[in-house]
């Protein structure tokens, strides 16, 4: 399955280009991501799923396919397997950037396949669900830069639009689940130190993202009614199965 979402941040082309590689200061704005290690080429991490009352976690690894500074284009490609289950996600996430105004516009086009318990939801629950997830991680990232000298002119808050779905014959899962332990990774011409980012950006220091342990994407509160009217439907009819298992083991005891 493929989403497109585009949005937009007020700093400048070459500023948002070293912030988005720079992983201790956007993996924060990855919902339900948390990254454990990171060894300049390789990340390593994990992603938190809620569905209804089951929590799934998805442990995984992203690398760089394609860092072209002078196009500012990435490719980011992710896999990952669930902890305690046997379904599995993957990704390949392909993002390039272009001036909008005194601001940057940022294309994302995401293909991504799943198995497992997400992939029941439905493709048209997964592309709302996309769009709200990219709505935060823009708001977010968009918060951030806002503080940094120079993007005062280009406005606070990040402009978006919707996803355009397209299935490719794969299954989807959560937005969020796709993109197991994805993050992202220093620039194309060579790995940065934090401190260095950070000179750079002028903005604070972002928490070690090893140290931070993020709140699962819950999927019925992010899609809201579509995902309960396929939640709520299946846990009644395990219900009425228990109740009619416990009636006719009553039955025989008597």
């Amino acid at each position: 399955m493929e989403l497109r979402h585009e949005f937009t941040v007020p700093v400048p082309v070459e500023e948002a280009w070293r912030t988005l590689l720079d992983i201790e200061r956007v993996a924060p704005c990855l919902p339900g991501t948390t990254v454990q290690e990171f060894d300049g080429e390789e990340i390593t991490g994990t992603v938190k799923v809620k569905v209804g009352p089951v929590t799934l976690t998805y442990r995984g690894t992203a690398v760089f396919e394609e860092r072209d500074e002078a196009a500012h284009r990435m490719v980011l490609k992710a896999s990952g397997k669930e902890v305690r289950g046997q379904g599995t996600a993957r990704a390949t996430v392909t993002a390039g950037l272009t001036a909008s105004g005194e601001g940057t516009a940022v294309a994302v086009l995401t293909d991504f396949a799943v198995t497992g318990r997400p992939a029941q939801i439905g493709r048209g629950v997964i592309a709302e669900v996309g769009d709200k997830l990219v709505g935060r991680f823009a708001d977010c990232l968009a918060e951030r830069l806002a503080g940094a000298p120079g993007a005062g002119a280009a406005g606070t808050g990040a402009g978006r639009t919707g996803p355009a779905e397209a299935g490719t014959g794969a299954e989807p899962p959560a937005a969020g689940a796709v993109t197991s332990g994805e993050a992202a990774a220093p620039g194309a011409s060579g790995p940065a130190t934090p401190s260095a980012a950070v000179a750079e950006t002028g903005g604070p220091p972002a928490p070690a993202a090893q140290d931070r342990n993020a709140e699962p994407i819950d999927l019925v509160r992010t899609a809201g009614l579509p995902v309960a009217r396929r939640i709520v439907p299946a846990a009644l009819a395990a219900g009425a199965a228990a109740a009619a298992v416990a009636v006719v083991l009553r039955r025989r005891r008597r």
